[in-house]
């Protein structure tokens, strides 16, 4: 007797496709529910990091967004409490062809399918996240819902319909701490760092307390009074979710505390709110980038830096400065599009860049930023105040 094995494969994965992901504009595609196996809203965008996911899963700037894996297999390794950047995964959904059914890391706490499930993470595999990942390229983000097929797509396109969208959101207040804590200097301490938490990553703050500084971690909503009374050799502004042309008064705090002379180093949102605290402009890009393989060019230097990358918005330029910013001058450039990958003050010990230097994931090709920082507040420190 001859049996058709790919016929036998396809009838019982039909039988076990037992949900959708639904796109605003109608499209859709069929897979399988794991996870919480609930349903789940938000912006969808992919990432192309082919391997650290639980560091993609507890970012806090993929905050409101449904995360596509565009590599084909999620979870070989499992998860362990080593690589979580935030206390807890913020992804609002998770979206891979297909999840490991072996964790064999050596590192391995648990396997990441229960490790979602803990968390409430609702995820789709199965899915054709090439087709899908295409089609974002192709048409933009875009609100999406994970659903179970129970679900009709008029429901569905219902709730999205009253699911809001990115652009004019302010989502890093919501990520922020609500209070503030510190990270001890490792080391003889040499002095501290104000960190503004839109959504920081702990690799960041690893790196900074690594050289010999302790880091008090800020919510977003401090002023700049509650940033200079604890006389920082310097201001950390970090990653984080959302629109940076909505959240409050944070562009006038970075540029408050600029003001008072205090070096700032900003990454990624912290980035945007540097340009618009000296009059720069942000715009939403078509579908952002997220991955770790973004090739940018150091403008100084002409060394070409693959970097780590996590944002849909992106700075406005004119002639090599920020737009509305004549003070900041472009000193990164996203060689894929163009786009301003990093900016400098013409005066003040002010530079930030777009992407995430503390790799994580990624490769480590930025990592020199974080002592740049140290040289900056260094060489200011020095400098006789009168």
């Amino acid at each position: 007797m001859i049996v058709n094995l790919n016929w036998m494969a396809a009838v019982t994965l039909a039988q076990d496709l037992n949900g959708y992901l639904l796109l605003e504009d109608g499209k859709t595609w069929p897979g399988r529910l794991a996870g919480a196996a609930n349903d789940a809203a938000g912006e969808l965008v992919f990432t192309t990091n082919l391997t650290g996911y639980q560091e993609v899963l507890t970012d806090p700037s993929f905050a409101g967004q449904i995360v596509v894996m565009t590599a084909p297999m999620i979870g070989n390794y499992g998860v362990t409490p080593a690589d979580e950047q935030a206390s807890r995964p913020w992804v609002s959904g998770f979206i891979i062809r297909e999840m490991s059914r072996v964790t064999s890391g050596w590192r391995a706490a648990e396997g990441l399918d229960r490790y979602l499930t803990t968390h409430g993470i609702s995820v789709l595999t199965g899915a054709d996240t090439r087709a899908i990942t295409r089609h974002v390229r192709d048409r933009g983000a875009m609100r999406a819902l994970i659903a179970p097929a129970s679900l009709s797509i008029e429901e569905g396109l219902e709730r999205l319909a009253s699911h809001p969208v990115m652009e004019g959101l302010d989502l890093a207040t919501g990520v922020s701490t609500r209070e503030p804590y510190s990270v001890q200097a490792r080391g003889p301490e040499r002095g501290v760092v104000v960190c503004l938490d839109f959504g920081v990553k702990r690799r960041s703050l690893d790196l900074i307390v690594a050289d010999g500084y302790r880091v008090e971690v800020l919510p977003a909503s401090v002023g700049p009074e509650g940033i200079l009374r604890r006389q920082p050799a310097g201001l950390f502004v970090s990653n984080g979710p959302g629109d940076p042309s909505a959240v409050p008064g944070a562009a006038e705090t970075v540029g408050a505390v600029s003001d008072a002379g205090v070096p700032v180093f900003g990454i990624c949102l912290g980035c945007q709110l540097v340009a618009r605290a000296f009059g720069g402009r942000t715009y939403k890009l078509p579908y952002g980038h997220r991955g770790g393989n973004h090739p940018v060019r150091n403008l100084d230097t002409g060394a070409i830096e693959i970097t780590s990358q996590n944002h849909g918005f992106a700075i406005a330029e004119m002639d090599g400065l920020a737009e509305g910013a004549v003070e900041l001058r472009v000193t990164h450039r996203n060689l894929n599009d163009g786009t301003v990958e990093g900016l400098a003050h013409a005066s003040r010990p002010v530079f930030a860049v777009q992407y995430h230097p503390e790799a994580a994931p990624g490769p480590h090709d930025s990592r020199y930023l974080f002592r740049r920082f140290v040289e900056v507040m260094d060489a200011t420190s020095a400098v006789p105040t009168g």
